[in-house]
């Protein structure tokens, strides 16, 4: 397509058409010029494509339910992300679907948000690497994705009006860092505005957001779509840097860009960027031909794989797991969940799945033998004293438990928040009796996000499988009966209680504002800055095998540091080792958390096997947003390096010194005496045009000159004095030339 000449040969009918989405999923067509209509459906965790213009979610094409990214993001692995992406685009391209939308991923800012279980991580290095390698998966089958939501969707009550208010500092470190690393790794076809304000500004009209920050200093060249319903003012929205209004209001949308160019509200210079944006993507991802099928058996074999990959084993005392079959004596499984099972969330990214394997239909093929009580109905809180009576009988009289527990669907979707972490109560009643029936009780969850647990220290094994997939129930027996090795690591933390969280006291209570009063210090950067008691960390997963961690050695210049290390697998068992390298900034004066996410890997190793682990850090990792510069800036100084397997468990620990060769600040008279001092040059050029002057003449008595019975300037050493500014010696006899001559030769030198 000769891009130019199709948006010359455009009417303006035409042109207002191709920026308003058609029949709900497609782009408009012009049949005239041979453009198409692209077809675009939800897809974060599988393809939803629906068979009519409907809106009901459960409308839709047979297709892979796959795990939710809460846990395929647990996988903290790239590899199988992008085949994520890739079995997803295969999917799509057959359905002769041009844009899959997704993935999600905003950060997971509190427990509460109901979108969490669609979302990768709190973290914007884990759930940006994670994302780009699914971003690359996809669009190397030829279909295109939709990066969503940008940004700062972090609670869904209100969701269309609210503003999230926070600091420069904490919008560009943590909110729309994710964002940035895709952009620049993965070339996403579009991105997707999401129906939230910024600071007041909505995003589907924000200049700064979506023309000065993604496109001019990103370099970002796809189109920008808005989600379902998030465009106020259409005309606004284009200027802003809109391309593609979704799902469009239909002839009333076309005619409001039509009226608008025609009044002079909107330039057509205007309009034409954004055209030219879409006729890129049109050209660039056009539908296959003729649809097509795939091996459905394959890909539910990989959803299954890719459960596998990122159940997390968070407790696991006295070795409780795994349960060999023929070996385990009398199970006893207990619980609704296990019969009816949450494999997937509510709202946009419900699949119609192809083959869904419940626990208790898979159990049979795990080897294991059991008995099933459902123990509680999953559609009430309140206990059922049949159905536990019953389950607690036969708890007393097995071997091993295993209860199976969750929200229901009704509590947790896409639309509204949660109002606590509790599991109901007829739930958390049921396994605390269990655990006292039964010491050998393992709990298998199965929610969106974090969990409050009163009866973590009653059971000996916990196994998070998140929303799973349509193959939940043989991904759980797998990793239950040491089929696969779990290799699972949180990629945000549980607290305690809700209250521990640094937003309890303001999530969602203003309709309007929603308050980062936190800033920087979200997930475990707070909880680990405060030192704070948690119920699991980020980056946290057990395995039946244990992991060492030696050797590391690390070489650096100007631009950053590589880090080596050696990780061995010292059990009897093969398994995955998750390295994370933490940063810790202690060059920085502006408040720093204690450390920070850098780098990570997944390792695979046999047993007795020892691999050599290389992790690279550039200048960008060891920077921070200046405010006042309004850039990133990362400053020559201390810093720690540590690699752990959760944010909480540090295996290996040394101090680095980096010197990023960055030109000095100016020195001014607010420049303080302690800065002079710790720089060798500034100390000596101070004590030659101020010190050695105010000696030389005895008529100009000052306090920079006073000795200590040694004869030590006392001025350069003592701290009442190296707090303090330049301007402030003047006012204690410093004749103010000699401080201005100072100043102009340290600036000059």
């Amino acid at each position: 397509m000769d891009i130019e000449r199709t948006l010359a040969a455009l009417t303006l009918p035409e042109k207002a058409a191709l920026v308003t989405g058609h029949n709900g999923w497609f782009t408009a067509a012009i049949e005239r010029l041979g453009l198409p209509a692209l077809m675009m459906t939800d897809g974060p965790s599988g393809l939803r494509k629906q068979v009519t213009s409907s809106t009901d979610f459960n409308d839709s094409v047979k297709a892979i339910a796959y795990p939710s990214s809460a846990l395929s993001a647990s996988t903290w692995n790239e590899d199988l992300m992008r085949q994520l992406g890739e079995h997803l685009g295969t999917e799509a391209r057959a359905e002769q679907v041009s844009l899959l939308l997704g993935p999600g991923v905003n950060l997971k800012r509190s427990p509460l948000g109901g979108r969490n279980f669609e979302y990768l991580a709190e973290d914007p290095l884990v759930a940006g690497k994670l994302a780009s390698a699914y971003v690359q998966g996809v669009q190397s089958q030829h279909v295109g994705v939709a990066v969503k939501h940008f940004a700062a969707n972090n609670r869904e009550n209100q969701r269309f009006t609210a503003s999230s208010d926070m600091s420069p500092r904490a919008l560009r470190e943590l909110y729309l860092r994710t964002f940035e690393i895709i952009v620049k790794a993965a070339f996403p076809a579009t991105m997707m505005t999401s129906y939230n304000k910024i600071n007041g500004v909505l995003n589907s009209q924000n200049k700064h957001l979506l023309r000065e920050i993604l496109r001019d200093e990103w370099g970002y060249h796809g189109a920008v779509m808005s989600d379902w319903g998030a465009v106020a003012n259409h005309p606004q929205s284009l200027r802003a840097g809109l391309d593609l209004e979704m799902p469009g209001k239909g002839q009333a949308s076309i005619d409001e860009i039509i009226r608008a160019v025609e009044t002079g509200e909107l330039d057509e210079g205007t309009l034409n960027k954004s055209i030219r944006h879409l006729l890129h993507v049109i050209q660039d991802w056009a539908p296959a031909a003729e649809a097509s099928t795939y091996d459905h058996a394959a890909h539910h074999a990989f959803a299954r794989q890719l459960a596998d990959d990122g159940i997390v084993l968070l407790k696991n005392h006295h070795d409780e797991l795994p349960l060999e079959p023929g070996k385990s004596g009398q199970v006893v499984i207990i619980g609704e969940l296990a019969e009816h099972p949450r494999y997937q969330g509510a709202g946009s990214s419900h699949v119609n799945p192809t083959t869904l394997k419940t626990p208790l239909e898979a159990l049979a093929a795990s080897g294991l033998k059991a008995n099933y009580y459902p123990g509680y109905r999953l559609d009430e809180d309140e206990t059922d004293e049949h159905l536990a009576d019953a389950a607690l009988a036969a708890a007393r009289a097995a071997d091993h438990v295993i209860v199976f527990a969750g929200y229901p669907a009704a509590s947790e979707s896409e639309g509204f928040d949660k109002n606590s972490l509790m599991l109901p109560e007829n739930q958390t009643d049921l396994i605390g009796s269990l655990a006292k029936a039964n010491v050998h009780t393992t709990v298998v969850l199965q929610n969106g996000s974090a969990v409050e647990m009163p009866w973590v220290h009653s059971v000996d094994a916990i196994v998070e499988t998140y929303l799973a997939g349509e193959a939940v129930g043989e991904a759980t027996w797998d990793i239950i009966t040491g089929k696969v090795n779990p290799s699972g690591h949180l990629t945000e933390t549980f607290p305690l209680r809700l209250t521990d969280t640094p937003m309890a006291p303001t999530f969602g209570q203003d309709p309007h504002h929603e308050y980062y009063t936190e800033g920087i210090f979200m997930g475990y950067r707070y909880y680990d800055t405060h030192e704070m008691h948690v119920l699991f960390p980020f980056g946290h997963g057990l395995s039946y095998t244990t992991f060492e961690y030696t050797q590391m050695i690390i070489t650096k210049n100007e631009h950053g540091a590589t880090i080596t290390f050696n990780v061995t697998n010292t059990g009897d068992r093969a398994g995955q080792a998750v390295p994370q390298l933490y940063v810790a900034n202690h060059a920085t004066h502006a408040p720093m958390p204690t450390k920070e996410l850098r780098a990570f890997t997944k390792v695979n190793l046999a047993p007795n096997e020892t691999k050599q682990v290389i992790l690279k850090l550039n200048r960008r990792d060891f920077s921070w947003w200046c405010e006042p510069k309004q850039r990133w800036q990362a400053d020559s100084g201390d810093y720690e390096i540590m690699i752990g397997d959760s944010s909480r468990d540090m295996r290996l620990q040394t101090k680095l010194t980096m010197d990023f060769k960055n030109s000095p600040a100016p020195v001014t008279e607010e420049t303080y005496l302690s800065r002079i001092v710790a720089d060798d040059q500034l100390r000596e050029l101070f004590l030659e045009t101020v010190i050695a002057p105010l000696q030389a003449n005895e008529d100009t008595p000052s306090m920079l000159t006073a000795t200590d019975q040694d004869g030590q300037l006392l001025a350069l050493q003592n701290r009442l004095f190296l707090n303090m500014p330049l301007r402030a010696t003047v006012s204690l006899g410093t004749p103010a030339d000699l401080i201005n001559n100072f100043i102009a030769a340290a600036n000059q030198h």
